[in-house]
C-alpha cells in the first residue's frame, strides 16, 4: 500500500494563508499573556552599565566576556551620495544567531509556532516573535541562564523537514555585517506549545500585520522568506488589485523584467558603488558627544547610544543591562505598487547601506526618517507622493528589533501609482513577487524593511 502524496509547499502555504481563523481568540491569548508576563526598563548612564565597559583609548563599548556585541565607530565614504562623507557609532556583532519558527499540520492545514515575547525596545512590551529568537551567545548560554525552548529543533534538523534556511542581514544604517540564520522548520507529531506560545495559521498571522507594533521585525523577515503561495493563491482575488496581487505571486506571471536582468542590475550596481568604509574608535568620534550618560548627534538628528537596565520575568536571566540605539523620529518605510499587465510590480530602489555585507540591497520605494532630510537639498525620490496619496492599501506602525533598537518604530505604507520608471533608471526597477521569492532564495537581495513590506503585501490576500 502507497503513502498518501503530500501536497506541494505552495498548497500547504496558500491554505495556511487563507484559512478562516478566530480573531478574538489571538488578541484573547495575547492579552492573558501580557497580564502574565513583566519587563521592567530602565534608563541608565552608559558608564554604570552593569557588566560592560569603556575600553581605555578607544571609547568603545564591550560586554566584559567579549561577547554579544560592541558598539564602536564608523567612518564611511560614499563619492556622489547626498553627504558623501561621515562618522557615526554602530553595532558590532559579528555572532549570527538562530530565528526560527516550527510549523506543522494541525487538522490538515500548517500552523506556525509564535511565542508572545517582550524586548527592553519594545514600544508596547510584549510582541508576537518567533519560536526562538537567539544571538549565538544567547543560545550557547555565555550569560548562565536556562536553556531556551525549542533550540533543539534548529540545531539539529536531521529528524525534521526545513522550508527555510537562510542568512538575512538587517539594518545596515545601525549595525556592521549583521547576519541571521533565518529558518522555518517542519515537524510531524504533536508539539507542545508551552507557556507564552501559540500555533498560529498564516492567515491568522497576516491579519495581526495592520496592528501597531504586534508583530515583531524578527517574525516578520522569516515569514517573508517563506514562499508567497504562488498560483495556489489564484482563487482568493475579489476584485482588480488583489487579482493583479496573486498574479504577482504566481511563477507563470509575466515581469517588465527577467530575473536575469534584475541579477545583472544588483551586480553592476553593486560594482560601479564606491562604498569605503573602516571601523574605529568612539572616542573623539567627530560630530558626536558623550555626555550625560549618552552618545549623540551634536545635530540632535538621527540616533542616540543610550544605557538601560531591564528585569523580565519569563526569560533565561531575570535581569541585565546593556546599550541600545534610540532613533530620532519615526521613519517612513513604503512600496509603490503598480499593475503592469495585469500583474502587480513593485518599484524596488537599489540602496546602499554602510553596514550591509554586500554593500547594497533591495529596497522599498522610500526609506527614510523625514525630519533628517531637512537640512538636505535633496529630498527622497517619491516621498512627497508617499505622503500625500490617497491610493493606499497598507499602512501600520511596526516597531523594529527591540534588542537592540530602543522605541524604533517605522510607517509601513504601500501605495498604488501611475508613476512611470525609465526601464534603464540607474537606481529603480519593478519586480513581481515571485521574483522578490526567488530573490529570497539566496542571502543578501532583498534588506529586512523590504521583507516587512512583502509580509504587509501577501497580508492583502483575501481570507476565509
Amino acid at each position: 500500500m502507497t503513502a498518501p502524496t503530500r501536497r506541494s509547499t505552495q498548497t500547504r502555504l496558500a491554505e495556511s494563508m487563507l484559512a478562516a481563523r478566530d480573531a478574538d481568540a489571538a488578541h484573547a491569548w495575547f492579552a492573558r499573556t501580557a497580564e502574565q508576563s513583566r519587563m521592567h526598563v530602565d534608563r541608565v548612564p552608559l558608564d554604570a552599565l552593569a557588566g560592560w565597559v569603556t575600553e581605555p583609548g578607544t571609547g568603545n563599548l564591550r560586554h566584559r566576556t567579549g561577547r554579544f556585541f560592541s558598539v564602536e565607530s564608523l567612518s564611511v565614504d560614499l563619492p556622489g551620495a547626498p553627504v558623501p562623507h561621515w562618522s557615526q557609532p554602530i553595532i558590532n556583532q559579528p555572532e549570527i544567531g538562530i530565528l526560527g519558527i516550527l510549523v506543522r499540520e494541525v487538522d490538515g492545514v500548517l500552523h506556525c509556532l509564535m511565542q508572545a515575547k517582550h524586548e527592553p525596545g519594545n514600544p508596547n512590551g510584549l510582541q508576537l516573535s518567533p519560536t526562538v529568537q537567539a544571538t549565538r551567545s544567547n543560545y550557547t548560554r555565555v550569560h548562565g541562564g536556562k536553556p531556551i525552548p525549542y533550540l533543539e529543533h534548529f540545531r539539529d534538523t536531521s529528524a525534521h523537514r526545513v522550508l527555510v534556511d537562510i542568512r538575512q542581514s538587517e539594518q545596515g544604517a545601525w549595525f556592521y555585517r549583521k547576519r541571521n540564520r533565518n529558518m522555518v522548520v517542519e515537524v510531524d507529531g504533536e508539539v507542545e506549545a508551552r507557556e507564552g506560545f501559540r500555533w498560529f495559521t498564516l492567515g491568522e498571522i497576516a491579519g495581526l500585520m495592520a496592528v501597531p507594533d504586534l508583530v515583531n521585525m524578527d517574525a516578520r523577515t522569516v515569514l517573508a522568506c517563506l514562499p508567497g503561495g504562488g498560483g495556489a493563491l489564484a482563487g482568493a482575488a475579489v476584485d482588480a488589485f488583489t487579482g493583479a496581487l496573486v498574479r504577482s505571486a504566481d511563477p507563470a506571471a509575466p515581469g517588465v523584467h527577467t530575473i536575469g536582468d534584475v541579477l545583472s542590475w544588483i551586480t553592476e550596481v553593486r560594482t560601479r558603488t564606491d562604498l569605503r568604509v573602516a571601523l574605529g574608535p568612539l572616542a573623539g568620534l567627530p560630530g558626536w558627544t558623550r555626555e550625560d550618560g549618552v552618545i549623540a548627534h551634536r545635530s540632535g538628528r538621527f540616533f542616540t547610544v543610550v544605557g538601560v537596565d531591564v528585569r523580565a520575568d519569563g526569560r533565561e536571566v531575570g535581569a541585565w543591562s546593556q546599550p541600545m540605539v534610540e532613533p530620532v523620529g519615526t521613519g517612513v518605510i513604503a512600496f509603490l505598487v503598480k499593475e503592469i499587465g495585469g500583474v502587480l510590480h513593485v518599484l524596488t530602489h537599489a540602496r546602499t547601506e554602510a553596514g550591509y555585507a554586500d554593500v547594497t540591497e533591495l529596497a522599498p520605494t522610500v526609506q527614510c526618517v523625514p525630519e533628517t532630510h531637512e537640512h538636505l537639498s535633496a529630498r527622497p525620490r517619491f516621498l512627497d507622493e508617499v505622503l500625500t496619496s490617497s491610493r493606499v492599501r497598507f499602512d501600520a506602525v511596526l516597531s523594529e528589533e527591540g534588542g537592540r533598537f530602543l522605541g524604533a518604530r517605522n510607517r509601513y505604507v504601500v501605495v498604488e501609482t501611475d508613476a512611470e520608471v525609465a526601464p534603464d533608471d540607474p537606481e529603480y526597477r519593478w519586480l513581481t513577487l515571485h521574483q522578490y521569492e526567488e530573490l529570497l532564495r539566496h542571502s543578501f537581495y532583498v534588506n529586512i524593511q523590504a521583507r516587512t513590506l512583502l509580509l504587509c503585501l501577501r497580508s492583502l490576500v483575501p481570507r476565509g
